[in-house]
C-alpha cells in the first residue's frame, strides 16, 4: 500500500448530552451559547481552508424539540446500573423549560454541517451511549444505533458511515453490530496504557493523559495508513493521535506547550508519511472562543506548510476507509 502523509480531524458534537452527568446546565449557559456560535465559524474556516472533517454527532441533536425527541427514541433504551448516566431522564428535569432547548437540540447546525463542503456527518450514537458501562448490552446498543440512523434518514441526511464511541469507551465486542448497521469506520484510542481504561478513569491514567498533551509521555502518536487493517465483517478502526486540549485561561505557558506538541507531532507524521488524527469537542472552544479559533488557525496554517513541503493531505475518517479499501483492491488485483 502507498502511504501518504495524512491529517484528519474528528469532532465529537454533543452539546449538553455529552456532559449532563458532570456539569450543572444553569452554570454553563454562556459556554454552550458560545459553542453554538463557534460551529458556523468552524465550518467557514474548514470550507475556506479545504480541511476535511468528520463530525461525530449525537443523534438527539437532530431533533427540533422534546416532542420530536420523544418520537425518535429507540425501542430499547440502555439499562445502566447508574441511572444518572441515562440521557432519557433529562426530559423530566429540563423538558418544561423551553428556554433551555438550545442546549439539547440543533437540527439547523446539523443541516449546516451536512451542506458544508468536505465535511462528513457521522454518528456519536443516538443518546451518547456508554458502551462499557454496567447494565447496558449489545441489543440496547444496536437499538441506539438504529435510532441514530433513522433520524438521520428521516431528516434527509443519508447514511452515517463513521462512528466515535462516547467517552472513548471503545468496545471491540460491539464492532460487528456497527458494521451490520452500515458503519465502516470507527475511531479507536491511542495504544498507550493510560488510554486502555476510559471507564474507571483512574487518577494515574488521567494524570498521564493530561501530561502527555504537553510532554512526550507516551508512544509516537502518528501511524502509517498501511498499518490499518480492516478485519472481515468489521469496520476499520482509525486510532486517535491527540486530543486538542481546551485553552487554559490562566496559564499561557501550558497553552503554548500543548500547541507546540501538536505542531511537532504533525511535522513528524508528515516526514514519516504517516497519519495524524486530531480530535476535540466543539464545546471545548466554549470558554475562550477567540483564542481557541486563533490556535486552530495556527494548526491549519502548519498543515498547509506540511502540505506544500511533504504532500500531506486532509481526509475524513470515511475517506481514509475508502482509500485503504481502494489500495487493498489494487493489491488483490495485482496478485
Amino acid at each position: 500500500m502507498h502511504n501518504i502523509p495524512t491529517f484528519t480531524i474528528s469532532l465529537d458534537f454533543e452539546l449538553y448530552w455529552g456532559v449532563f452527568d458532570k456539569v450543572v446546565l444553569k452554570e454553563k449557559q454562556r459556554y454552550f451559547s458560545n459553542t453554538r456560535k463557534i460551529i458556523p465559524q468552524l465550518l467557514d474556516v474548514f470550507a475556506k481552508e479545504e480541511i476535511h472533517v468528520t463530525w461525530a454527532t449525537v443523534g438527539m441533536l437532530f431533533a427540533k424539540d422534546w416532542e420530536e425527541w420523544q418520537k425518535t427514541m429507540p425501542e430499547i433504551q440502555p439499562a445502566y446500573q447508574n441511572y444518572m448516566l441515562s440521557a432519557y431522564r433529562l426530559k423530566e428535569v429540563y423538558g418544561a423549560d423551553h428556554s433551555l432547548d438550545s442546549n439539547f437540540f440543533a437540527p439547523e447546525l446539523v443541516d449546516r454541517i451536512s451542506k458544508t463542503p468536505l465535511q462528513e456527518l457521522a454518528t456519536h450514537t443516538f443518546s451518547h451511549y456508554y458502551c462499557k458501562e454496567e447494565g447496558q448490552d449489545i441489543a440496547q446498543f444496536r437499538s441506539d444505533i438504529r435510532a441514530a440512523k433513522k433520524i438521520a434518514s428521516e431528516k434527509g441526511f443519508g447514511e452515517l458511515r463513521s462512528l466515535v464511541f462516547p467517552r472513548n469507551q471503545f468496545n471491540r465486542e460491539y464492532l460487528q453490530v456497527c458494521y451490520e448497521e452500515g458503519i465502516t469506520s470507527v475511531r479507536s484510542n491511542p495504544k498507550d496504557w493510560f488510554w486502555e481504561d476510559t471507564v474507571g478513569d483512574k487518577l494515574l491514567n488521567k494524570i498521564f493523559r493530561t501530561g502527555d498533551g504537553y510532554f512526550p509521555l507516551g508512544q509516537r502518536t502518528s501511524f502509517p495508513l498501511s498499518a490499518l487493517k480492516r478485519e472481515e465483517g468489521l469496520p476499520l478502526a482509525i486510532p486517535a493521535s491527540r486530543f486538542l486540549r481546551p485553552v487554559n485561561g490562566s496559564k499561557e505557558v501550558l497553552n503554548k506547550l500543548r500547541l507546540k506538541r501538536i505542531l511537532n507531532e504533525m511535522t513528524e507524521a508528515a516526514k514519516r508519511q504517516e497519519c495524524y488524527h486530531l480530535w476535540w469537542h466543539p464545546h471545548n472552544f466554549g470558554d475562550y472562543p477567540e483564542k481557541s479559533m486563533a490556535d486552530l488557525q495556527v494548526i491549519i496554517n502548519h498543515f498547509k506548510q506540511l502540505q506544500q513541503k511533504y504532500g500531506m493531505v486532509s481526509m475524513t475518517m470515511q475517506e481514509i476507509q475508502e482509500y485503504i479499501q481502494k489500495e487493498s483492491l489494487k493489491t488483490t488485483v495485482a496478485r
